[in-house]
């Protein structure tokens, strides 16, 4: 069943199924795929240091009042990354095909191991941020999230993503990369079958990768000239750094980094700079993301 946003699109001559193809773009931005047409070669990396003084304290008041599922440090900051790209629409554009896109909705890719070893296996899970949701912004994700790990550790039932792949691994090398060349083809034309394109986790707003749950700080993460993905985010292992106030004193305070690598063809310096102030604002003051997901955020930032 189509979800209200799709409902509400109505598609023209140009439009992917995923995504409406942009049609007022300044001259500049009309060539950049010209000029520079691989995604990968068009990289702008940003690292920030967040406070987590503020996230922890709203930790704990959450947790209090809900011990079953507790939410984490990791559903915090899906949720302000998905209440980011809902306020800051172009993070939600792709190029491919030399030509712009939007995508209709926010999604979320996510590697997630089944046990924390060197042969633990791993599922891939993408998750819908629903922007016409009535539950809380943080919500949205976090009983999504919870949902499949729950399903994860307590069946053997593989990933739809991983499913696809296995079953195309069996084929010989050279019909793999025939297969695989006539999917990029069909993808930049719009064309890649619906089933295949919905479980590809480069087909989301934002893939990103929690190292800090296996014990490893932030950095810098490549982009992908397959699919459609703008975004990677790399959050990093919590760890205390010292902040210095206005007057020059030091505090220690408990923090991690956030790694984000982005398409930078798909907005300019001054859009992404109030995107990352948006980001951090709601990192600082996560008792924004209890507003529902439905509810316009009226904040300075």
């Amino acid at each position: 069943m189509e979800s209200n946003m799709e409902q509400k699109i109505r598609r023209r001559r140009g439009d992917r199924r995923d995504a409406t193809l942009v049609r007022d773009l300044d001259s500049m931005h009309a060539f950049f795929p010209l000029m520079m047409p691989n995604r990968a070669d068009n990289e702008a990396f940003i690292q920030e240091l967040i406070d987590l003084t503020a996230i922890e304290a709203y930790l704990e008041k959450k947790n209090a009042a809900n011990p079953e599922h507790k939410y984490t440090l990791f559903h915090v900051i899906l949720a302000a990354l998905s209440r980011t790209v809902q306020m800051r629409p172009r993070m939600n554009r792709f190029l491919i095909g030399g030509k712009y896109y939007d995508r209709d909705n926010i999604t979320f890719s996510l590697i997630a191991k089944k046990a924390f070893s060197d042969t633990g296996d791993e599922s891939i899970v993408i998750l819908k941020y629903d922007t016409d949701s009535e539950k809380p912004a943080v919500d949205v994700l976090h009983d999504k999230l919870c949902a499949f790990v729950y399903s994860m550790r307590t069946t053997d039932k593989v990933d739809n993503t991983t499913d696809i792949l296995d079953t195309m691994a069996k084929a010989p090398q050279w019909l793999r990369q025939l297969m695989m060349d006539v999917l990029r083809s069909l993808d930049r034309h719009g064309k890649m079958p619906k089933d295949i394109a919905k479980e590809d986790p480069y087909n989301s707003t934002v893939f990103i990768s929690n190292l800090g749950s296996i014990k490893l700080n932030a950095g810098y993460h490549h982009l992908s000239n397959w699919g459609t993905n703008s975004v990677f985010v790399v959050v990093g292992e919590k760890h205390m750094q010292p902040f210095y106030g206005a007057d020059g004193a030091v505090d220690v305070h408990p923090a991690l980094s956030l790694g984000i690598t982005l398409d930078e063809r798909i907005g300019d310096g001054y859009y992404f700079s109030k995107t990352i102030r948006l980001l951090k604002k709601l990192l600082s003051e996560p008792e924004l993301l209890d507003v529902p997901a439905n509810e316009e955020l009226k904040i300075e930032y």
